[in-house]
């Protein structure tokens, strides 16, 4: 499995875990520019991806309609060339 397909799969995970956990529902996923960059994906899962240069290379974190009312999300680990899966808290 590519890295790209590793990374979509960690990603979809949290987006799931984060619908199944939280009354309000994902609205966008948020890298650091460069990954923005290096995958070139406007979107995920019909979700936004949006930049932020305070955030690590290899996370991501998921926004949702809460965070328009109190900031609080969900930072995770990208998965990047290693071939275990970690689980998505």
């Amino acid at each position: 499995m590519s890295s790209e397909a590793k990374n979509l799969e960690a990603i979809s995970r949290a987006i799931d875990q984060h619908n199944k956990t939280c009354e309000w529902p994902a609205t966008a996923v948020v890298m650091n520019p460069f990954e923005v960059d290096r995958l070139g994906w406007d979107t995920i899962r019909g979700l936004p991806i949006r930049s932020d240069a305070e955030l690590g290379t290899g996370a991501f974190r998921i926004e949702c309609a809460r965070e328009e009312r109190e900031p609080e999300a969900e930072t995770v680990e990208a998965v990047a060339e290693e071939r275990d899966v970690m689980p998505v808290r």
